[in-house]
């Protein structure tokens, strides 16, 4: 962020009550400390809150907020869980506080803002709770991530659905069987994931897609058709036409959804030629597949050291 460009939270409420509080705030003011954060009231029975990123998202609430100041960019999923508990509603007022280096600049800040639907408040500015709270931005119905290992692909379909209240996370990877390198990897995966989304681990993308009314996180297609060549014995020959059968299947899925999807895949075309026949026969399948559900998206993004490329179409 440019260097001045935001000074530390100062917040004032009516012109009389000052954010953060050195004490208790004049009556008829109240203050309370709650599971969610510092909960402020004022005589008109208006809600703020300035939320707690470490606190968790799923206590019991005495009602909906009116205005929400929070550090969206330390706990993105704090959002998401505030909304499931129902302390945040779509008539609030969320305003970003906190916002500093963490985002490397202004264009990133308001495109993780836009998709949470969190105000950048600059400087001096104000907010009223009678004006309406804006509408959200319609979100793509189906996105497609794709990026090479260690791209952050992962990382940016997490941030994506950060605000939503209810995520259902697909794993299509293999648990880690004896693999002590590979069950870490599972591991980290689980421990980042919020713990009000819920988690489905199957290869039935196709039964998900249709039937799911929450949002999807799929992470994601690669180890979805490695798992297909394993069941269609497609590594050493095997039915290759069942695997382009499957294949047909997910993309025909991936059309008729009628529910949010973010699917991660691998970007296999970058790296060096398969020196086996069954690495480039999954590599070519992996690329045909990937191309088939871009088509089929509203939204394409490839991941490259942690920076998002938009695809147009």
């Amino acid at each position: 962020m440019p260097a001045g460009r935001r000074r530390p939270l100062r917040a004032t409420v009516d012109g009389v009550v000052r954010l953060p509080l050195a004490g208790a705030p004049p009556a008829p003011y109240r203050a309370a400390r709650t599971p969610h954060g510092l909960e402020l009231t004022g005589p008109d029975g208006c809600r703020l809150l300035l939320a707690d990123p470490a606190q968790a998202g799923d206590a019991p609430v005495s009602g909906p907020c009116d205005i929400l100041l929070i550090d969206v960019l330390a706990a993105p999923h704090r959002l998401g869980a505030l909304r499931a508990a129902g302390t945040v509603t779509d008539a609030t007022r969320m305003v970003a506080v906190g916002v500093d280096h963490r985002v490397s600049s202004e264009a990133e800040l308001a495109r993780r803002l836009s998709w949470w639907g969190v105000l950048d408040v600059a400087d001096g500015g104000v907010v009223d709770t009678a004006d309406p709270a804006p509408p959200p931005p319609p979100a793509p119905r189906r996105t497609l991530i794709l990026g090479g290992s260690r791209s952050g692909k992962s990382a940016e379909a997490e941030l994506r659905l950060a605000a939503e209240p209810r995520v259902v996370y697909v794993a299509t990877g293999p648990s880690g069987g004896d693999d002590p390198e590979w069950r870490a990897r599972v591991r980290a995966h689980r421990e980042r994931r919020p713990a009000h989304w819920s988690t489905v681990e199957s290869t039935d993308l196709e039964g998900l897609l249709g039937r799911s009314r929450d949002p999807l996180l799929v992470d994601g297609v690669g180890t979805w058709l490695a798992a297909v060549f394993d069941e269609c014995g497609a590594w050493e020959g095997g039915d290759r036409g069942g695997v382009e059968e499957r294949c047909a299947r997910l993309v025909a899925a991936w059309r008729d959804t009628r529910t949010r999807v973010v699917a991660v895949s691998d970007e296999v075309g970058l790296g060096v030629v398969p020196v086996t026949a069954a690495g480039r026969a999954f590599r070519d399948a992996l690329g045909r597949l990937n191309q088939r559900l871009a088509e089929e998206s509203e939204q394409a993004v490839l991941v490259v050291a942690g920076r998002s490329l938009p695809l147009p179409l």
